[in-house]
């Protein structure tokens, strides 16, 4: 996109991110209430190019939900259940590990798992599921459990604080933790969308724990509920001041509220236009973050294609099989391939590079680099 289809409204922004200027929150908030959605786009692809030039990227990954099983009843949620519930599940670590075993032939590269926060599993499962899962594949990364699985490892389970609890899992294979569980840090907000769940303080202090650790983690936002502009904002805010400290986050992977299945099944979902929008301006005010990651789980994957030209860099991943936003209604496939991520990549115009979970590009493939130059070559 080019800057000559900015607004004379948002020209003054163009300018302060094309200066390298950071943004306040004020402007972000002009931002979403703007309706000149191509104009956040050059905006936003400013950052993006500056960052990552002209490479997108995804991981071939495996999504494993080990047990839907959960201690809470958020508002929002279709995934977590009681033992007596006709939806509730889970696996053995046979299972699991078979599972993995056999995704390895398919080159994954990381296992990704999380699960409800468990009212009996011992915290020798935990640790044995992890070393299983290493003693696969030893270059396998395990990317598992969000914050408040943390806390309920740390806090119910192990009886041990934040920092020995994520030094015990890491131990024991642990790579990264993932994003889940921020919903919007707003505390009125999560008061009436997931009651009960730890505190936008308590998620932030897992993180910037296992930051302080050496670690990464990803970050997320489940927007288009109940939530303002100016919470969104507020929220981009407290990462991206986390950020600052401790440049800890890889990425960070906006959600949008599936409601079909849950308690607010009346909420309107939001609309492509509003979740492009949302992937604009937030890598337009995460000016500390390298990476924007469009979920095509939420999105759909042509949706996510388009959000390449909004600042988006990275697709995710194969996936192989989803489980939380589907059993909320989300009709999406459960995986895509590589070589369907890489056309979508390839047919937005960017160079397609599978990654690594902390986002390090693996090597492309030589029709991966070549074929979008020859493109250029031919329109000129």
């Amino acid at each position: 996109m080019s800057s000559s289809v900015i607004s004379p409204e948002l020209r003054p922004l163009f300018e302060k991110v094309e200066d390298g200027v950071r943004i306040s929150n004020e402007d972000a908030l002009f931002l979403y209430n703007s309706q000149d959605l191509n104009g956040l786009g050059s905006i936003a692809n400013i950052l993006r190019e500056r960052k990552n030039g002209n490479f997108a990227t995804y991981i071939n990954n495996r999504y494993i939900n080990y047990s839907n099983l959960c201690i809470l009843s958020c508002q929002f949620c279709a995934f977590g259940a009681r033992k007596r519930d006709a939806h509730a599940f889970e696996l053995s670590i046979p299972e699991i590990i078979q599972t993995v075993r056999d995704a390895l032939p398919h080159g994954i590269t990381e296992v990704h798992m999380v699960g409800g926060l468990h009212p009996t599993l011992k915290g020798d499962w935990y640790l044995e599921l992890l070393s299983s899962l290493k003693s696969l594949n030893n270059s396998l990364h395990i990317k598992a459990f969000t914050a408040i699985e943390i806390r309920h490892l740390a806090e119910r389970v192990f009886r041990l604080s934040i920092r020995e609890t994520l030094e015990l899992l890491r131990e024991h294979g642990l790579g990264s933790i993932t994003g889940g569980g921020a919903e919007i840090f707003d505390a009125e907000v999560r008061d009436q969308i997931c009651r009960g769940k730890e505190s936008a303080e308590e998620w932030l202090e897992v993180h910037k724990t296992w930051h302080q650790m050496g670690q990464r983690s990803t970050s997320t936002m489940l927007y288009g509920h109940i939530e303002t502009h100016a919470q969104r904002v507020e929220h981009l805010h407290r990462l991206r001041t986390l950020q600052d400290e401790t440049r800890g986050f890889t990425g960070f992977i906006p959600f949008a509220f599936v409601p079909e299945t849950t308690a607010l099944a009346h909420i309107r979902p939001a609309s492509a236009i509003e979740e492009l929008k949302n992937l604009a301006v937030a890598r337009i005010y995460l000016d500390n973050f390298d990476h924007i990651t469009a979920y095509w789980i939420s999105l759909g994957l042509p949706l996510a294609q388009v959000s390449l030209n909004y600042g988006v860099d990275d697709l995710h991943g194969t996936i192989i099989e989803e489980k939380i936003f589907h059993m909320a209604g989300a009709t999406t496939p459960q995986r895509q391939s590589a070589k369907a991520l890489e056309n979508a990549i390839r047919e937005a115009g960017r160079i397609p590079v599978q990654r690594d979970s902390l986002y390090r590009h693996l090597t492309p493939s030589l029709e991966s680099a070549v074929e979008p130059m020859l493109a250029s070559v031919s329109r000129e």
